[in-house]
């Protein structure tokens, strides 16, 4: 006889409702979701989370409720466009509740792409002044934690929303961070940067997989990498880093005794199935996460990376656009971009360039609608990849955003060809966006290059005839071509007053020396 019938009844219902009844969660937001964030004005913005099956979920800020019922496990809502300012405090509420502080409503732009975006405000031309400066709590930092992986990710970790500092903004992209405080200085309001940029990654790993499967143009590409992964074998580069370290060790203990600086640690091996380089890796780990967070636009800055394959990025890097913009359901939002600048060794004569079709298909590019292109042909390093730089590289982004999406009266382009004629030995160019005129700095115009229907160029004598540059060379009687700063590291020089650079150009369309490569 059982002598506590109660005591067996209640743990019995206990179990019941442990295994048959499902615990109430609490209702969530993703990281970028938080406190110290900045809102987009003037657009009705989209808060979501998790929660329970049919949990009503309620948000609350300044003076505005909305409610919505969750389903699967999740749920949306938009909120009414609101006008620049704040603090505000928002509440979110379920079976349990979330406060979000110190909340502003302003202008969000995402800041993505590879090293030269993700390179940090420290280390850029006088990184520690510009740090110490950085007192701005109206600008307001987040950067995504970089992970690469096949399988969409719908939060991230990381620290949050963070109020710019001399203490948040030291390793926060430096051509994100100089492009909004030019936004904040001109406009006055709170400015969000979300920084999502990873050095090295390829423009392919920022597109979702099913868009590279389905196109056969990509088909070559997307084997190699999946060859890659399937033959990649953890344990071989893991085996040597173990040697590596080993040796490393000794040699610091060595230096050490001898009183001489260590050796560099060796970095630990790289997993290329979860990196940088695979198709939607970083699309999946690193965008999917703040989609659909409501953003003005975005300011790229990537393309080293594929530069031996620019014929591909053509259409490769249009198509990414396309698809950033159909996965944030907000329409055409401006998509602003940095041309790459100039690298490596300066060419006696003309030639070919894999880094002058690159920056060729990034101008194409503008043929997308609400793109601009920030041309950085005068600002780069021949001995480094990572120009330090970065302050006129955001200010040039920022006049593309400063012209076109807040009203301001500002030359935001340099000089861009436009047509050539024909005038018995010499070629006429004319040009867009010429500003108030055009301009030699520093004197006598170069960086042209001429050629007849052999296509062997030479370099050209050039100058300006009111808003248009007059192009011969003694050794072309019969030119057909002209090319401008065609190179990896160009010497040009063409302007418009107001001291913005020529996009680099050519009149022919002579195949490159990436046309197939895939």
């Amino acid at each position: 006889m059982n002598r506590h019938p109660r005591i067996v009844w209640s743990v019995a219902l206990l179990l019941a409702i442990v295994f048959v009844v499902p615990a109430m969660a609490d209702v969530k937001v993703p990281k970028v979701i938080g406190s110290n964030m900045v809102l987009q004005r003037d657009m009705a913005v989209p808060v979501w989370g998790w929660a329970d099956n049919g949990e009503e979920v309620t948000v609350t800020i300044n003076g505005q409720t909305k409610k919505t019922t969750a389903a699967d496990g999740k749920w949306m809502l938009k909120l009414d466009a609101m006008s620049a300012g704040g603090p505000f405090e928002m509440k979110i509420q379920g079976k349990n509740e979330i406060t979000l502080n110190n909340v502003l409503i302003g202008e969000v732009w995402v800041c993505s792409g590879q090293s030269n975006m993700q390179w940090s405000t420290k280390n850029s031309v006088n990184g520690a002044q510009e740090v110490a400066n950085a007192k701005y709590p109206n600008i307001r930092l987040f950067t995504v934690p970089l992970k690469g992986t096949q399988e969409e990710q719908f939060d991230c970790g990381g620290a949050g929303w963070q109020e710019c500092s001399p203490e948040t903004v030291p390793w926060f992209t430096a051509v994100g961070y100089f492009f909004g405080r030019e936004l904040y200085k001109e406009l006055n309001i709170p400015i969000g940067l979300i920084n999502n940029a990873w050095g090295g990654s390829s423009c392919e790993a920022w597109v979702p997989r099913d868009v590279i499967e389905g196109n056969p143009d990509y088909a070559e590409m997307l084997k190699r990498y999946d060859d890659q992964c399937v033959a990649f074998d953890a344990g071989k580069p893991q085996a040597a880093y173990e040697k590596q370290l080993a040796a490393w060790k000794e040699a610091e203990a060595k230096a050490k005794a001898e009183g001489k600086p260590a050796p560099n640690k060796p970095r630990p091996p790289r997993d290329i199935r979860y990196g940088q380089h695979r198709v939607a890796n970083c699309y999946c780990g690193c965008l999917r996460p703040i989609i659909p967070f409501g953003i003005r636009g975005a300011i790229w800055y990537q393309g080293e990376t594929n530069a031996g394959r620019a014929y591909q990025y053509r259409h490769l890097f249009p198509l990414m656009i396309d698809v950033w913009r159909e996965k944030w359901s907000q329409g055409d939002f401006p998509f602003y971009f940095v041309q790459l600048a100039n690298f490596m060794g300066r060419a006696d004569q003309p030639g070919e360039s894999a880094w002058a079709e690159l920056r060729e298909a990034q101008s194409m590019t503008l043929s997308t609608p609400n793109t601009g292109q920030a041309v950085t042909i005068d600002i780069g390093d021949a001995k480094d990849i990572h120009p330090k730089n970065k302050q006129d590289v955001g200010k040039r982004l920022a006049l593309w955003a400063l012209k076109k999406d807040y009203g301001k009266d500002v030359v935001y382009y340099g000089p861009e060809y436009k047509s050539m004629a024909k005038d018995g030995a010499k070629i006429v160019l004319s040009f867009d966006h010429v500003g108030s005129g055009l301009v030699a700095k520093g004197g006598q115009l170069k960086g042209f290059a001429i050629a007849g229907a052999d296509k062997k160029f030479v370099w050209a004598d050039a100058k300006i005839e009111g808003d248009k540059v007059v192009v011969s060379s003694p050794q072309v009687q019969d030119p057909v071509a002209v090319r401008y700063a065609w190179a990896n590291n160009p010497e040009c020089n063409l302007y418009n007053k107001e001291d913005i650079p020529a996009s680099p150009f050519r009149t022919d369309a002579w195949p490159g020396v990436t046309i197939n490569n895939k």
